[in-house]
C-alpha cells in the first residue's frame, strides 16, 4: 500500500513586487506575479525527498485559490508531486485563517486517505502561521511547527523533527500520521524538471465547495471573524547623521556640540 502525503500549498503575490493604494489602503495586486508560497516549496521538497528515498509514494498538493492558481500547482507537479487537488469557489473567498482551514480541512477530508502531511509555516501574503495547526486540530492530529529538520525511519511510521525555537530547539519524536509545517532552514526546494513538465499521467482537480460538503456558514468573507482593516507601508526614516572623531572623546564632544547647535540640550 502506498505512503500517502499530502502537501498543503498556496499560491501567493510576489512580496518583491507588492505596492500598496496610499489612498485605500489595500494592496495593488494588477501586475503582480503570483508564485508558490515559500515555506510551501520546502514543505513540497521534504515530501519529494521522501518519495525518492522509499518506494511506493503518492504525493498530492491541496490548494484553494482562484482559477489560475492550477498555473502553481502545475509547478508543483513538474516538481515531482503525483497530483494535485484545487479548491475554487466563489463561496470560500475571502476566507480568513479559520474559515480558510475549514475549507482545505472538508478537501483533505474528501481525499480520505493520508499518512503524513506537509505544509510550510506561514504565507508571505499573511505571515499568520495558523492555517498548518488549524488544520491539525480539525482533523486531530499530532503536529509539530517550525520544523527545520526532519527523519523518517525505514517502518514509515517513526519520525524525529528538530522544532526551530526563538532561543534554542527541541528535538520531538512522533508517529504517523501527523501534521508538520516547514521553515526554509528545513532544505533547498528543487527546480521543475522537464519530465514532471510533460509527464501526461499526472492531474490538477478542480474542486467547488459543494464538492468537497463544506458547511458554506464556515467559510468565506461573513464567516472570517478576522478581517482586515487597512494596510499601509511605513514612513519612510531621516537620513542618519555620522559623528566623527579621532577619539571616542572627540566623537562625544563633537555630538555634544550637534545637539546644543540643535537646541536639543
Amino acid at each position: 500500500m502506498a505512503f500517502k502525503i499530502i502537501v498543503c500549498a498556496k499560491q501567493v503575490p510576489d512580496t518583491n513586487e507588492i505596492r500598496i493604494n496610499p489612498e485605500t489602503g489595500t494592496l495593488i495586486r494588477d501586475g503582480v506575479p503570483s508564485i508558490l508560497n515559500n515555506d510551501d516549496a520546502n514543505a513540497l521538497e521534504e515530501a519529494l525527498k521522501i518519495k525518492d528515498k522509499f518506494d511506493d509514494v503518492h504525493i498530492t498538493v491541496v490548494s484553494m485559490g482562484p482559477p489560475q492558481a492550477q498555473d502553481m500547482l502545475f509547478e508543483c507537479i513538474a516538481m515531482g508531486a503525483d497530483e494535485a487537488v484545487l479548491l475554487s469557489d466563489r463561496a470560500v473567498g475571502g476566507s480568513d485563517t479559520w474559515a480558510t482551514s475549514n475549507a482545505i480541512t472538508a478537501a483533505i477530508k474528501k481525499i480520505g486517505d493520508y499518512d503524513l502531511i506537509f505544509a510550510g509555516r506561514q504565507a508571505i501574503d499573511g505571515d499568520t502561521a495558523q492555517v498548518g495547526p488549524q488544520i491539525a486540530e480539525k482533523l486531530h492530529l499530532p503536529q509539530v511547527t517550525y520544523v527545520e529538520e526532519f527523519e523518517i525511519a525505514d517502518n514509515m511510521k517513526d519520525i524525529t523533527v528538530k522544532r526551530q525555537l526563538e532561543d534554542g530547539y527541541e528535538m520531538i519524536k512522533l508517529q504517523t500520521p501527523c501534521m508538520l509545517t516547514t521553515i526554509k532552514e528545513l532544505n533547498e526546494p528543487r527546480y521543475m524538471h522537464i519530465k514532471g513538465i510533460f509527464d501526461q499521467n499526472k492531474k490538477i482537480t478542480v474542486w467547488s465547495a459543494a464538492d468537497v460538503d463544506v458547511d458554506l456558514t464556515t467559510v468565506g468573507l461573513k464567516a472570517s471573524p478576522t478581517n482586515v482593516y487597512r494596510s499601509f507601508t511605513p514612513k519612510p526614516k531621516g537620513k542618519g547623521i555620522t559623528v566623527e572623531g579621532d577619539s571616542e572623546a572627540d566623537i562625544a564632544k563633537n555630538l555634544l556640540a550637534d545637539m546644543k547647535k540643535k537646541h536639543i540640550v
